[in-house]
């Protein structure tokens, strides 16, 4: 299903989603320091998504491909893993590089946004860069959506920043559409042809998510059924941000307020 909101009477109720998800992981990130269990990441986000009146995108996820339901508010994914990292007690290190991933329905409208850091004053090098490559690979897919452009055009633009930058490309998860609920079709690969696919129209909301891993396409799968690692077990980054097609172009609805245009 590909749905398309009204911009005058649900792009609104799509923004206030996207500043509360872009609100709640900045607040996680800090928080997130060396001696940081999982399970209080968990538990923080529970208790600002409920006192903001809005659900949890995870609780009752169950999609073919997870031993579901999901049963935790928030993705927490560290070092290798990648993908739709379960809670679990584990107390973060210095040099951890953590991904959260945050789904959030408020007002009827989805937003889903995932940011990658490194916890604590150790920074190594490579992790920094892999960080920074899906950073910018988000950036130029977010600059290839505007209305007639169509989904291929983003999917290449992506895959042009990863590949530059000597990340291997999985295909088999990537971006997608979101509305009334969290995936939604267009699927978009982090990799492809442009002049292909999807037009985009306005109205339409699409979460861009760049992720690589150092090494590796190959994802293995956690005993939990649902964490997805590298098959190596080299290190992982993922950065995702939800937009809006408008009439003007893409804009970007997950921003923290501060960094709002």
């Amino acid at each position: 299903m590909i749905e398309i909101l009204n911009l005058l009477t649900e792009l609104p109720r799509a923004k206030d989603a996207g500043a509360l998800v872009a609100g709640i992981l900045r607040t996680l990130e800090s928080r997130s320091t060396v001696g940081t269990n999982l399970r209080d990441i968990n538990r923080w986000a529970q208790a600002m998504i409920t006192e903001a009146g809005a659900q949890s995108c995870y609780v009752d996820y169950e999609p073919s491909f997870g031993r579901g339901p999901f049963g935790h508010y928030i993705c927490t994914s560290v070092n290798d893993a990648v993908l739709h990292g379960l809670p679990y007690d584990y107390t973060l290190a210095n040099g951890d590089l953590l991904t959260l991933d945050l789904a959030v329905s408020k007002g009827g409208v989805v937003a889903d946004s995932a940011i990658s850091f490194i916890v604590g004053d150790s920074k190594p090098p490579e992790s920094v860069a892999m960080i920074s490559a899906t950073e910018r690979a988000l950036s130029a897919g977010i600059a290839a959506a505007g209305p007639g452009a169509r989904i291929g055009d983003i999917s290449h633009a992506i895959g042009a920043v990863l590949s530059e930058a000597g990340y291997p490309i999985n295909t088999e998860f990537g971006g997608h559409g979101v509305g009334s609920t969290m995936h939604q079709d267009p699927h978009v690969p982090n990799t492809g042809r442009p002049g292909r696919g999807y037009r985009l129209r306005p109205g339409l909301l699409l979460a861009l998510e760049p992720w690589v891993m150092a090494d590796t396409a190959e994802l293995v799968t956690d005993a939990d059924g649902w964490t997805l690692r590298s098959a190596t077990g080299c290190r992982t980054a993922h950065s995702e941000h939800t937009i809006a097609i408008t009439n003007d172009g893409g804009e970007v609805l997950t921003l923290p307020k501060q960094a709002q245009p």
